[in-house]
């Protein structure tokens, strides 16, 4: 099994790319293969609309000039996703953003690729907005029919300067427990499919507030 975690800082060794690691590590030690992805120091434009991902039904972004399609299969592949996001002005920073809401498009109108997969979130903040964060990343993986594993506070940690978020003792804990969690929620999946049938899945409906 294997679980990939999308790194939304602009840091590819700071405090985000440290709590996804808590995660991680606890992951590993279950034999789950783990990798990270850095996302927040690359150029990604935003979704453009243009419903190319729709029409085409090919998994694929219409913007092909980056590595958001690259990502998209990634996801595909594993088993489980790890989304990390630090805060900028009580949200997810704006490159990250992107590409959350180009993959996550492309995957629920292509056969909602993720369905049934596995998917967690982690805010790291330095003072305040972290569960806005942690709300936002987590609609992502509930509009996708995901299956959340869950930790014994918010996924939030705190830090600012580098290495500080390794002061965070509750926050250290509530990373572990997560990564412990996922990794069971994930083995119990595994044993569980080859016994229960999957819930058929249904056409989304669209409701338009103004006729």
């Amino acid at each position: 099994m294997k679980v990939v975690a999308f790194n939304g800082s602009p840091r590819a060794n700071g405090n985000t790319a440290y709590a996804l690691n808590v995660v991680g590590e606890e992951l590993k030690k279950e034999g789950i293969e783990f990798e990270v992805i850095q996302v927040g120091n690359k150029m990604i434009r935003g979704c453009i609309a243009c419903m190319g991902c729709v029409k085409n039904q090919n998994e694929r972004c219409a913007i092909a000039n980056d590595e958001v399609n690259d990502w998209i299969q990634k996801m595909k592949e594993a088993d489980g996703i790890l989304l990390g996001s630090p805060v900028y002005y009580a949200g997810i920073p704006g490159t990250m953003k992107s590409f959350l809401d180009r993959a996550f498009f492309v995957t629920s109108v292509n056969q909602s690729m993720l369905r049934h997969k596995v998917g967690a979130t982690v805010a790291v903040v330095r003072r305040s907005g972290g569960v806005a964060t942690f709300d936002a990343l987590n609609r992502y993986i509930m509009y996708s029919e995901m299956i959340m594993p869950t930790s014994n506070y918010w996924n939030v940690t705190h830090g600012h300067g580098a290495g500080e978020a390794v002061k965070d003792e509750e926050g250290n804990q509530i990373l572990r427990i997560l990564g412990k969690n996922m990794a069971w929620l994930l083995k119990v999946l595994a044993a569980g499919k080859p016994h229960v049938k999957p819930v058929p899945p249904e056409a989304k409906i669209l409701t338009n507030f103004i006729r």
